[in-house]
């Protein structure tokens, strides 16, 4: 039997959009939740309806972890079999050890895998895989494809308007003196991905609808100076809102591209329910 070309690994971090999720050389392996001593597999048996019902009510601690390099060889082993080379994305290294699950795993399989750090999350990823996926078609080899998708990786754009401080906080990304003060002020604090995959506070904002047009603002700045072409607007149980941001931006830059996905469970167990993000690439 004759082998296909690449098959894609991304972690259910990433934003799975629907071309995606019907690719037949694409594959999601899930991260792991935990509430308490009850552990769920992200997608797979706890839909975000789910987990926003119990973020509103949990009083456990609520945490993530990556596949287990074991799980990583099992499905490279799979994947070995029919494609002649396999591409993974993953969540940057800075914010899980999945990556680093990956390459493990890759080892035990005895699997030539190309790990790509995406140096980012969510839409990040599916950025980097509709690249590699056009990079295929135009017939360049999985070595060249990973090659330019590391640079690619840096050209990343994101600014994120977490909605709930309370998730931040109890996930360990938010110190307990910022979480006082946010409330107290009514702060939203802005938070990026840097381009070396670490999470960072870019800014603070006083009022919500002042927060909406600083995220605006970063899109319409980077439509004009950096010349994007497609923006990402994930939300975390708050389409509405992201339908009316979505409109805005479109009423100053009407032919920019714009797609609206929600982020997965993962991510929100330490975002928190009514978070915003944009997110692109610049050309």
């Amino acid at each position: 039997m004759t082998k296909k070309k690449i098959a894609w690994v991304v972690d259910s971090s990433a934003y799975v959009s629907e071309t995606l999720k019907n690719h037949p050389d694409v594959y999601v392996i899930p991260l792991n939740i935990h509430f308490g001593q009850q552990e769920f597999i992200d997608g797979v048996d706890l839909t975000s309806a789910q987990l926003y019902d119990r973020l509103r009510i949990e009083t456990e601690s609520i945490k993530t972890s990556q596949p287990s390099a074991g799980q990583f060889a099992e499905l490279y082993s799979k994947l070995d079999k029919d494609y002649e080379s396999i591409i993974a994305i993953h969540v940057t290294n800075k914010l899980s050890g999945t990556i680093s699950a990956s390459m493990s795993g890759a080892q035990i399989a005895k699997v030539n895998v190309e790990c790509v750090d995406s140096l980012s999350l969510s839409a990040g990823i599916t950025g980097l895989v509709d690249k590699g996926l056009l990079l295929q078609e135009q017939g360049l080899s999985f070595e060249e494809i990973a090659i330019q998708l590391r640079t690619y990786a840096t050209k990343f754009r994101n600014y994120i308007l977490i909605g709930n401080l309370t998730r931040l906080y109890k996930s360990g990304r938010l110190s307990s003196v910022q979480f006082y003060l946010g409330n107290l002020l009514k702060i939203k604090p802005v938070i990026q991905i840097n381009n070396k995959g670490e999470l960072q506070e870019l800014d603070k904002v006083r009022s919500h609808k002042k927060a909406i047009q600083y995220l605006i603002n970063k899109v319409v700045e980077s439509v004009q100076t950096e010349g994007a072409e497609i923006v990402y607007i994930m939300h975390a149980n708050a389409l509405e809102q992201a339908e009316s941001l979505k409109d805005a931006i479109q009423m100053q830059v009407p032919n920019l591209q714009i797609t609206i996905g929600e982020i997965s469970t993962s991510l929100a167990v330490h975002a928190g329910e009514e978070t915003l993000a944009v997110l692109w690439y610049a050309s």
